[in-house]
């Protein structure tokens, strides 16, 4: 199983320990780059795909660990 289907199995299981860094590269997989507001955009991070269609995180600290919410949503709009 390549690096890929882990990473979309591990995530399709809604783990607690689902950290932010994994869910830029699973967004990456999909097609959405992170747009960069700049210094004053704090801890929101907004990703978006070549269709348009915008997710917005707050990226989580100090641990890096995602919330489960943002994992349904991230879910939700991937259709997965």
């Amino acid at each position: 199983m390549s690096r890929k289907n882990k990473l979309i199995e591990h995530f399709l299981k809604m783990p607690a320990d689902f950290h932010y860094n994994e869910a830029v590269k699973l967004l990456g997989l999909y097609g959405f780059e992170e747009i960069n507001k700049g210094k004053t955009s704090g801890s929101r991070v907004r990703f978006q795909n070549k269709d348009g269609i915008p997710i917005m995180l707050h990226k989580p600290h100090p641990s890096g660990i995602m919330k489960r919410y943002q994992l349904r949503q991230i879910k939700e709009i991937l259709e997965l």
